[in-house]
């Protein structure tokens, strides 16, 4: 049971995790294979990334692997202010203050460390650190007024997907939609459909309120 508990929650933790990795990612390190105009876009949206102290994120999601016949739509939102971070992905939510992360399901409270060593664990962190191991870009097309670029591993024995195409928007150099390509071919999508630039947040948003969430099994590593 508590090994069923914990796939499910990394799955979850993972899909929620993904897109506000996404949009926090820094190019400072892609690899110097990157050509030239896809490494001057990506230094772009990092230094707006980098210039912001908060943010508030609405995304769809949809995964889609047709060997399996998963085809899983949802809707989520995040925010996030430094190491701390509130995000929803249907029913479920996770809230970290920078030390703790607590993962909420309808049955269940998970609580972990935010830096937890676990290797089987994802949590933004170690997604963060996959992004600073770099990529390769290149600069793929435009299309409707974005640029198309797509980012390949440069450890790609270190993770599970080999692909990642972004949309970045022209005029304010917004990331619109990621495409991340798995190795068990599964396709997932993450389409942003509104992005606010330092929000005011609240300080309770990122403190569980174990009083919100009654009749749950609390389980802590």
């Amino acid at each position: 049971m508590r090994q069923q508990t914990k796939q499910h929650l990394h799955q979850m933790l993972k899909t929620l995790t993904v897109i506000l990795s996404i949009l926090s990612i820094s190019f400072s390190t892609i690899a110097q294979e990157s050509d030239a105009k896809s490494d001057a876009i990506l230094e772009k949206v990092s230094a707006e990334m980098k210039a912001l102290k908060s943010f508030y994120v609405e995304f769809d999601t949809h995964s889609k692997n047709k060997s399996t016949g998963l085809d899983q739509k949802d809707s989520g939102k995040g925010w996030v202010q430094g190491k701390k971070y509130n995000a929803t992905l249907g029913e479920n939510v996770i809230i970290s203050n920078g030390f703790k992360v607590w993962t909420i399901t309808e049955e269940t409270v998970y609580i972990t460390d935010a830096e937890d060593d676990d290797e089987s664990s994802i949590n933004p962190k170690k997604l963060m650190t996959i992004w600073e191991e770099g990529f390769k870009s290149k600069y793929v097309k435009e299309e409707d007024g974005q640029h198309v670029i797509n980012l390949f591993p440069t450890n790609p024995d270190d993770v599970d997907y080999h692909t990642i195409t972004l949309y970045i928007n022209k005029k304010d150099n917004s990331l619109k939609k990621a495409i991340m390509k798995t190795k068990d071919a599964t396709v997932m999508t993450y389409t942003v459909s509104k992005f606010e630039k330092n929000p005011t947040i609240p300080a309770s948003k990122f403190v569980f309120n174990k009083a919100k969430y009654p009749g749950r099994e609390v389980i802590e590593d």
